[in-house]
């Protein structure tokens, strides 16, 4: 399977500038549904694209189960700022449009840093019933194996949505993608 890369365009957004990827008809292309079946889990779901009206959202279902040393489901996209003006310098985080069934998830965002699979950085957010904009700061994002390291917006390479760590039902959906100034 080959996996385009989202490659984000600058926009103006009320006072500030974003760099923003719509979801459209045709942004399944830009996604892919890993889980942790790539290492032996037991955990099922999918990835559908959806339109509600004029709006169109990607929408990660199914069931997240810790058995076998497993324990995520994950929407993930790969990302390039190269043809950006400002080449993703002096983002200060990312903003999403969610709604979900109330359970808390995690962004992991990787980097040309990050060495291996399992080499991330994470925050976590909750997605209720609503619709909701929230703004994540990249000063909120941890570093899975360094605690020290900061976040730096250039170098990013993937961006994941993640239903893990343990058992539950996963239902979250995301129509906006933005990075912000």
């Amino acid at each position: 399977m080959s996996l385009s890369m989202l490659v984000f365009n600058t926009k103006a957004f009320a006072d500030e500038e974003t760099l923003s990827y719509p979801f459209s008809a045709d942004s399944g292309r830009y996604w892919q549904y890993v889980s942790d079946r790539v290492m032996g889990g037991v955990s099922d779901g999918q990835v559908s694209l959806e339109q509600d009206g004029e709006m169109y959202y990607a929408r990660l279902t199914g069931n997240v189960s810790t058995a076998n040393n497993g324990g995520f489901i994950q929407l993930r996209a790969s990302v390039s700022f190269a043809s950006s003006e400002k080449e993703g310098k002096n983002l200060q985080g990312v903003r999403l449009n969610v709604r979900g069934n109330g359970e808390t998830y995690y962004i992991h965002i990787r980097t040309n840093e990050s060495w291996s699979p399992s080499d991330y950085y994470a925050t976590t957010f909750k997605a209720d019933a609503d619709w909701k904009m929230i703004d994540l700061p990249f000063s909120s994002f941890k570093r899975r194996w360094s605690k020290d390291s900061v976040l730096d917006p250039k170098k990013i390479r993937s961006f994941g949505i993640v239903a893990y760590g343990r058992d539950y039902v996963s239902d979250i959906s995301v129509s906006t993608l933005e990075f912000y100034y």
